[in-house]
């Protein structure tokens, strides 16, 4: 199975015996925001504060995202928490777990890696004018991101101000491999249809578009990769 086909069966890691393994040598594109960098308990911090939760259970950014829609007033209150979390508040938001791995084992055996994001400068219900841009830079930076070891750099980072123009990232940078937490971006018309689509989904999905492979963990994204070093 080639896995670098987005008309390929679905194919979930979890299930697998032996996972597919990628076709190297690889240029690997990473979205930033809840794959590179994780905002599930920030997000579930601020709505407790604000006393938009009353559900201790809630877990995970989508959940904390479909409960607030649900209420009056509730598609406002989600992006202040939104701009909140990626910008004055992103230094309380982590690293996904095995990532950091990820980027040294791509180091260490020439691939490139670029981080590419569908992110505007400013968020529109943030008040304290964050440019979200330059936070995205900065955590980078203060989590080791930009470390020799880690192989990226600020003039390795994209950000698109649609989804269209972080698609176009794609392309001009002629991934062979794109990582997403989002369905929508591997949805789209315009994706190319000769990258790899890796969805990260650490909670459980069944909306992947055809063709994705889907991951739970950053480890199995290791393995697709590197399996004998991880």
């Amino acid at each position: 199975m080639t896995a670098s086909t987005p008309s390929a069966p679905y194919v979930n890691l979890k299930s697998q015996h032996a996972a597919p393994k990628a076709e190297l040598p690889a240029i690997v594109g990473v979205d930033f925001d809840n794959t590179l960098i994780i905002y599930d308990d920030l997000l579930k911090k601020l709505a407790l504060d604000r006393n938009l939760l009353g559900n201790d259970a809630i877990q995970g950014k989508r959940q904390i995202r479909d409960m607030l829609r649900a209420r009056p007033n509730g598609e406002i209150e989600w992006q202040q928490l939104q701009a909140d979390a990626y910008g004055p508040r992103i230094g309380e938001a982590y690293l996904a777990f095995g990532a950091g791995r990820f980027l040294e084992l791509a180091r260490a055996a020439g691939i490139a890696v670029y981080t590419i994001s569908h992110k505007t400068q400013w968020a529109s219900q943030d008040r304290t004018g964050t440019d979200l841009r330059r936070a995205a830079l900065g955590w980078m930076e203060a989590n080791g991101l930009f470390a020799d070891s880690a192989g990226l750099s600020p003039a390795k980072v994209f950000f698109g101000a649609t989804r269209e123009e972080k698609i176009a990232h794609i392309r001009r940078l002629r991934c062979t491999h794109f990582i997403d937490d989002l369905e929508e971006t591997f949805a789209e018309a315009s994706f190319p249809g000769d990258v790899a689509r890796i969805l990260y989904a650490p909670h459980p999905t069944t909306s992947a578009p055809s063709g994705c492979i889907v991951v739970q963990s950053w480890k199995q994204i290791c393995d697709y990769f590197f399996a004998d070093n991880c």
